[in-house]
């Protein structure tokens, strides 16, 4: 088995000659599932696996788990599937429902309000916010810490009807009968296998498209608040605050833009010094900008470089992609925790349904499978996760009055139209018990997942 070169290292092309000894390294046996990744789509998914009794491994670039990110958002699209998993208690206890947006000028002038007070009576669960680190957590806390490799950057893979192999910059190697990407927007995998269908002149031309140039993004999570400094923090009720300049937008052309995308990793206690200095007197309904970031302990401070892309290709032979590796959203519609679990569930679904028979063909139908159950869903979402960017980040002239138009003009029932299409489709894993619908929404039918015969 030859394995393709990693064009992220910086040493000559070479071939690497695999030994096929792997005693998963078959079909027609227990299937065992590689996983690149332990991010939210790839820990959901090795949780799943660990329901379906599914041999899994997962292999992670960094050494160790910082707690970095920020907030995010869980709707009923998902929570049944913590129901399902015995979760909800862990998440409502680490989460505040959110029901209002609210949308100020920089100098702290009211713009408009979204709010949604019905989700709980028509969705059954109400909108929930909470911490990207505490959720991946939770998340980890239930993979068990062997099947977990760290400190291993994937440098090439290779497949063949057998079975696919990884191997890891420290030469360290991993076989299985699936490979899933997992591994973020940068994917090593998904360069990897594109490089590869590129060179066979498989890959559409769709797929050699760069992602579009967004926003650098400043993330946190702050320390304990002092309540009586922070208005508001101990409501029952989370709050969403939006404060739009009205003349200080930091924009960058598409070279200035590539060279910020490529310093977010070179981000360090300086930086902050530096960002503080540039916006620490905005103001915010907690007070200054700069309040806030001094209140964030500053290993828990990052730079994001918001960008996003739908590919077309999500899986070829036996490897899968999952998560941000297929499908990149801006965060503005809350909608990219929300995907990377519906790609988990779906894909655990489809190794349900041939699990008793896990044949070569039978594989790469279940990843097309996957593929086909999920793309409609996803274009629709980026579509909306671009239209979300625009209402909440917008400067243009065209922007401020689509923003005006739908905070204060649209119709109520018009605003809550996609939110309510959001909330019917609600995927449940197969092989759990499944929930019963709580609120009077309407959802969407349930696909009949159905394992193929064994031999």
């Amino acid at each position: 088995m030859s394995f393709v070169y990693d064009f992220d290292e910086e040493e000559p092309v070479r071939s690497y000659q695999a030994e096929l000894d792997s005693p998963y390294f078959t079909t027609n046996t227990k299937l065992h599932v590689l996983i690149s990744g332990a991010g939210i789509a790839g820990l959901m998914l090795a949780i799943l696996l660990e329901h379906l009794d599914i041999s899994y491994e997962i292999v992670e670039r960094c050494r160790e788990m910082k707690p970095l990110g920020s907030v995010m958002c869980l709707n009923a699209s998902v929570l049944p599937v913590f129901d399902q998993l015995g979760l909800t208690k862990e998440i409502l206890a680490a989460s505040k429902p959110i029901r209002e947006f609210n949308f100020f000028r920089g100098s702290m002038k009211r713009l408009g309000q979204y709010s949604d007070h019905t989700a709980i009576e028509r969705d059954g669960y109400e909108r929930l916010v909470l911490s990207r680190p505490r959720l991946h957590e939770i998340l980890m806390s239930k993979v068990p810490p062997e099947k977990i490799h760290m400190g291993k950057k994937v440098k090439a893979l290779n497949q063949s009807e057998d079975g696919v192999g990884l191997r890891c910059t420290d030469k360290t190697e991993f076989y299985g009968d699936i490979l899933v990407g997992a591994d973020g927007a940068y994917s090593a995998i998904r360069q990897n296998l594109y490089f590869q269908l590129k060179q066979k002149g498989l890959l559409p031309e769709a797929d050699t498209r760069a992602m579009s140039k967004g926003f650098v993004c400043l993330v946190g999570v702050t320390s304990a608040l002092d309540p009586s400094f922070f208005q508001g923090i101990e409501e029952q009720y989370s709050s969403g605050s939006i404060m739009i300049s009205d003349n200080s937008p930091y924009t960058l052309s598409e070279k200035e833009s590539e060279e910020a995308q490529f310093r977010t990793s070179e981000w360090g206690p300086e930086t902050s010094d530096k960002i503080l200095g540039q916006v620490g007197n905005y103001k915010t309904p907690f007070g200054s900008l700069g309040d806030l970031i001094r209140a964030t302990p500053r290993e828990l401070i990052s730079q994001v470089f918001l960008e996003d892309i739908l590919y077309e290709t999500w899986a070829h032979e036996r490897v899968v992609l999952i998560g941000d590796a297929c499908h990149k959203l801006l965060p503005n519609a809350g909608q990219g925790a929300v995907n990377a679990i519906q790609d988990a569930v779906i894909l655990a679904n489809c190794l349900y349904e041939i699990k008793p028979n896990p044949t070569h063909d039978n594989l790469v139908r279940a990843l097309h499978t996957y593929r086909d159950e999920r793309y409609s869903h996803v274009k629709t979402q980026h579509s909306s996760s671009q239209l979300s960017a625009k209402i909440q980040l917008g400067h243009n002239w065209g922007e401020k009055m689509l923003r005006y138009f739908i905070l204060n003009i649209l119709p109520k029932k018009m605003q809550m139209r996609q939110v309510v299409k959001d909330s019917a489709y609600s995927p449940l894993v197969a092989f759990l018990p499944h929930v019963p619908r709580r609120g009077y929404g309407t959802v969407l039918p349930q696909r009949e997942w159905v394992q193929v015969d064994k031999i």
